[in-house]
């Protein structure tokens, strides 16, 4: 389970070192695509092949589904780590999420994220609202 928050850098080239306590969940390799806030996704193998059979099942005569296609499969990567933990990430999604040198890689479960710092810093400030937080909580149904 990808957890944490984790503070690393893109090299020149374009690669990212993924934590070490990722590497091993993406052992088999991974897919990185965009993500929904200005930010890239990473998902495991049966991760994203459990999003891709969704989006395959879904009809394909419907305008909504196929501009989620191009939306998704045009901007999705299978990456592979080299031996010294990093991928490389496309210079298309680099761009898309304008990163460059520091970034804020955030777990998130199944997949993690990654963020430039600015960005996540801006996603920091919503965790200080206690009232929102409770809000976001209160879905959970928690029990004593």
């Amino acid at each position: 389970m990808f957890l944490g928050l984790h503070y690393h850098s893109i090299d020149e080239k374009g690669r990212l070192t993924i934590p070490a306590r990722y590497r091993e969940i993406l052992g088999e390799g991974a897919y990185i695509t965009r993500g929904f806030d200005r930010n890239l996704m990473v998902l495991t193998t049966s991760t994203y092949d459990q999003l891709y059979q969704r989006l395959t099942d879904m009809n394909m005569a419907s305008m909504a589904t196929r501009r989620l296609r191009r939306l998704m499969l045009t901007n999705t990567f299978n990456v592979d780590l080299d031996k010294s933990g990093r991928i490389l990430i496309p210079q298309i999604l680099r761009q898309a999420a304008n990163l460059d040198g520091e970034v804020i890689i955030a777990g998130q479960g199944n997949y993690f994220e990654v963020w430039t710092p600015e960005l996540w810093a801006e996603q920091a400030r919503l965790f200080e609202d206690p009232e929102a937080n409770s809000s976001l909580y209160e879905s959970l149904e928690l029990r004593a």
